[in-house]
């Protein structure tokens, strides 16, 4: 069995939510991620705040961010266990983030440390 990353990308983070929405998509977050749980499929995961964050770029140019005109943000991500990338991308189409217009899941193959596939 192979682990995924599953990528939460928002478009326009610019955009805040107001504070009951953010608990109701948490409430509907953890309840997805408990379904993943049950199945014994799910790693780990974690939110990614906007607080404290820097971005290091060509030359070490570090700037604060990532803001200014970006069109999307990577909100968190969980790794889950899969037999296939098609049963990654299944648990991704129950993310609550698709709830959003524009919002994406990312689905990536973690690569093993011992280098096979």
């Amino acid at each position: 069995m192979d682990e995924f990353m599953l990528i939460f990308r928002h478009q326009d983070g610019q955009k805040l939510a107001s504070p009951e929405q953010m608990e109701i998509w948490m409430k509907q977050t953890m309840d997805w991620i408990s379904g993943i749980t049950a199945k014994g499929k799910f790693v780990g995961g974690n939110g990614l705040l906007f607080e404290d964050a820097r971005v290091v770029g060509y030359n070490n140019m570090v700037t604060n961010g990532p803001f200014g005109d970006i069109k999307e943000t990577i909100g968190g991500y969980i790794m889950v266990r899969a037999e296939s990338a098609e049963e990654a991308v299944d648990f991704a189409k129950g993310s609550p983030v698709l709830q959003g217009e524009g919002n994406t899941v990312e689905v990536r193959k973690i690569a093993r440390r011992d280098g096979i596939h």
